[in-house]
């Protein structure tokens, strides 16, 4: 049995982003940005992914920053293409032209922790019997919305689509991670502090809301929000997944007004640059104090 304060579940993603300024090949995958953004803390850090073999260099940069990786083999990675046609990052054009194994019961039954996150990229990737296995597994499960709502098309597309499951999958969640757009779609509502609570009416205690300009959260009936402070916007990807991974692991020390500023900075210093967090502990709190006072 692998026992850790927090694990992040979800397949590598082998991305292609697209702006303006040039194209890029990056190590992509939620699991990722969310398991680094947990290593600032200092906790016991687990990631349990899916890839090909021939992406097993993808783990690297995670295993020299501590985390354990457990790595389910693929016949094939997920690989996808993220273009920014325009200078608002929230425009993107998604799409998929493989797409790995779905995780079995199997591959997360040696895992334990005091924090679980599910952040798979598409629907199928992660199913229900595999989500009620993993509540078995943690004290707190977090959910991102993302690897339940999105599907491919036909042309390779990645959209929304409605979700069948979700009054059995959302009662089992302690923390759903959602953005304004998922939000929307979900519920119906653009505002999204009502988004956030017709969320919350199917069971999970913790909303964590994202929107271009910071971080909503709704706990035991409470609101919290922080803007999003980066110097310079270098880092889009990813953005999502690293706000609910320091929130969801700061929760297991912190109040959820504490997380979501704590949220909110890393996140913020995560933007500045592509790929996943780089920076320590001391930044996040520096800019706190600069910042979030």
């Amino acid at each position: 049995m692998h026992t850790f304060d927090f694990v992040s579940i979800g397949a590598y993603t082998k991305d292609t982003i697209v702006t303006r300024t040039g194209t890029r090949q990056v190590h992509g995958g939620g699991y990722s940005y969310s398991a680094h953004a947990a290593r600032l803390l200092g906790q016991r850090v687990g990631a349990v992914t899916r890839l090909a073999r021939e992406d097993i260099e993808s783990t690297r940069l995670l295993k020299e920053a501590g985390v354990e990786v457990m790595v389910r083999e693929s016949a094939r990675s997920t690989v996808m293409r993220l273009e920014y046609p325009t200078a608002n990052v929230d425009e993107r054009i998604l799409t998929v032209t493989d797409i790995a194994d779905p995780f079995q019961i199997e591959d997360i039954a040696s895992v334990r922790a005091e924090a679980i996150l599910i952040s798979a990229s598409i629907r199928g990737e992660v199913s229900l019997p595999v989500v009620k296995t993993v509540r078995e597994r943690a004290r707190l499960l977090g959910v991102d919305v993302q690897g339940f709502v999105r599907i491919v098309t036909p042309e390779g597309k990645l959209t929304y689509q409605g979700w069948p499951e979700m009054s059995e999958v959302l009662a089992l969640v302690d923390v759903l991670k959602t953005d304004a757009v998922e939000a929307e779609f979900l519920t119906g509502q653009s505002d999204i502090r009502v988004a956030a609570r017709k969320l919350a009416s199917y069971g999970p205690k913790e909303i964590v809301l994202t929107h271009k300009d910071g971080l909503l959260v709704l706990a035991n009936g409470e609101y919290f929000e922080q803007p999003f402070r980066p110097e310079e916007l270098r880092g889009r990807s990813g953005r999502g997944d690293t706000c609910v991974g320091s929130y969801l692991s700061g929760r297991l020390q912190m109040t959820p007004e504490q997380a979501t500023r704590w949220a909110a900075a890393l996140t913020s210093l995560k933007l500045e640059a592509e790929g996943p967090i780089r920076r320590t502990r001391a930044d996040v709190e520096e800019l706190i104090r600069r910042q979030y006072s």
